[in-house]
């Protein structure tokens, strides 16, 4: 997906791996954004769409020029008993392409990766994101 600048995976507002394809176009003007914001903002919007809209989950928000787009799904980790949140999402350039083709291809592609994701590492510890350095190598593959 040439339109691709961004994808990882948000668990508890942490980003646990993330793949850079490309450089996300700055503005005049504007500073490098806070990254480190981005898990907590993806688990935070998820969640409000989530509470408020009555188990709905968020699909995609765009801005100006960017579509974030998300796949909510579950997992378990070692430390709780239940399943928790798991968020896989993509900042993508929506300038050249219709927003809805748009993201039914990144979800169709990012599928089979969130499930090698969930194979892998259910009942792991994800306090430990060392762990997560070999599968950062593996997204570009689901993309070529």
């Amino acid at each position: 997906m040439k339109e691709l600048y961004e994808l990882g995976i948000v668990f508890r507002g942490f980003i646990l791996v993330k793949h850079l394809f490309k450089e996300i176009p700055q503005s005049k003007g504007s500073s490098d954004p806070n990254k480190d914001l981005r898990g907590a903002f993806i688990s935070a919007i998820n969640m409000f769409a989530k509470n408020a809209f009555n188990n709905i989950s968020l699909e995609y928000l765009e801005s100006k020029n960017i579509l974030f787009i998300f796949k909510p799904r579950e997992i378990q980790a070692s430390d709780c008993i239940c399943a928790e949140p798991i968020i896989l999402y993509g900042l993508t350039d929506k300038r050249k392409k219709d927003q809805d083709k748009l993201v039914k291809k990144f979800l169709e592609k990012s599928e089979p990766l969130l499930e090698s994701f969930i194979s892998k590492y259910t009942n792991k510890d994800f306090t430990e994101l060392d762990q997560f350095s070999t599968f950062k190598d593996e997204i570009p593959a689901f993309f070529v």
